[in-house]
């Protein structure tokens, strides 16, 4: 990063206050920060001050210094770090900022230096001979896919070609700069295709609605009219005449009726449902096997904790929930693991419902060369060292 002093004393003025309106304005930024954190308005108060003087003066870093009860050179420190801080008399009238980074020097942002050479100063950040008018390169403007662009004040101007850069300098040496429209300067909105969209360029139909009935309407049908009986599909249906064969006997059939009552007789009544054999209960298989017990057979041989106890978290897959709880069924040795008999191992691999862990973790493997050598042997055997 490059170093960023003062400028000289023959350009320092003696003082610096903010112009009244400013002054209400840094006053009212001051009391957004609660007490005690007033130091944070100083990148702002910066920035008003430069823009008021055009460049940040030492008197101003003074002065805002005083303003928020800081050390100077703790806002120097401030207006050194950020280059937005210009710490040298710029233009009086126009500052141009070129973007120099890789879109826009692709896109000709060299040849818009050399327009600012020729008319401006043949050095970046110094000023014409009127003082009107000072230019440097600086890092990306944010508007890449209008490359090239300056940045003059708060305004950008996009899409440059250096004749109108030209045109655009001049007039802000004019005093007219205010008369330049911002942004892009050729035929295009922001960042769309130039000389206009090229889709979606016609407007979609709207879904049609449904028409509201009007007042009219909704009051023309007589208050006093018949009411519509209801359709047979909006009646309850029955199910009795189709199940209860009884309830179909035609009153004018008494030979039918007979026969239709013993039929019914014979059939549940409307409603019933036929009594149906209870499912016979099916006995559940165990989801998973149940934990083996601590007076198995299998169980590995537990001991009283030792003195020194061994870390068996170096044994890759025990953790300090795992060892805490092989602690607990007397396991504190790297021998005590490496003396387990398969059926010891299926113990505790089930135990610890581990479902093959030890085995695909090799423990005995590890366990016989931490207890034969440490950390060297494991290395020795696995070439790397424990967890």
């Amino acid at each position: 990063m490059s170093v960023r002093r003062l400028a000289e004393d023959q350009f320092q003025p003696a003082a610096f206050a903010f112009s009244d309106e400013n002054a209400v304005w840094a006053d009212k930024t001051i009391q957004k920060y609660p007490a005690g954190r007033q130091q944070s308005a100083v990148i702002p108060l910066l920035m008003r001050a430069q823009e008021q003087d055009g460049w940040v003066t030492r008197a101003a870093i003074e002065k805002i210094a005083d303003m928020l009860d800081m050390a100077y050179i703790r806002v120097l420190e401030v207006a050194t770090f950020y280059t937005q801080f210009q710490l040298h008399p710029v233009g009086t009238r126009a500052h141009v900022q070129v973007c120099g980074t890789t879109p826009c020097m692709l896109r000709g942002s060299e040849a818009l230096m050399s327009v600012c050479k020729s008319k401006i100063h043949a050095h970046a950040f110094e000023r014409n001979a009127e003082g009107t008018l000072s230019w440097e390169e600086v890092e990306c403007l944010g508007a890449c896919v209008n490359a090239p662009m300056v940045m003059i004040g708060k305004d950008t101007y996009e899409d440059l070609t250096p004749e109108r850069l030209e045109e655009i300098i001049d007039t802000f040496a004019a005093g007219n700069g205010a008369s330049i429209k911002p942004g892009t300067q050729i035929d295009r909105i922001f960042s769309a295709p130039e000389g206009g969209p090229t889709s979606l360029t016609t407007e979609e139909p709207k879904a049609k609605t449904r028409a509201k009935k009007t007042d009219a309407e909704t009051i023309s049908a007589p208050v006093d009219a018949a009411p519509v009986p209801p359709s047979e599909a909006a009646r309850p249906k029955s199910t009795d005449a189709e199940t209860n064969a009884a309830l179909k006997t035609p009153a004018t059939a008494p030979k039918a009726a007979a026969k239709n009552a013993k039929a019914a007789e014979q059939q549940p009544i409307s409603g019933t449902a036929a009594a149906e054999p209870a499912p016979v209960p099916v006995k559940a298989e165990a989801a998973s096997a149940a934990k083996p017990a601590l007076t198995d057979k299998n169980r590995p041989a537990g001991i009283e904790k030792p003195a020194a106890p061994d870390d068996l978290k170096m044994i890759s897959g025990v953790g300090p929930k795992i060892e805490a709880t092989l602690n607990e069924i007397g396991i504190f040795t790297f021998a005590q693991v490496a003396g387990w008999k398969k059926a010891e191992r299926e113990w505790v691999d089930g135990y610890l419902n581990f479902r093959g862990r030890i085995e695909r973790d090799d423990w005995v493997k590890q366990a016989k060369a931490l207890a034969k050598g440490g950390e060297a042997e494991y290395i020795k055997v696995f070439g790397k060292k424990p967890r």
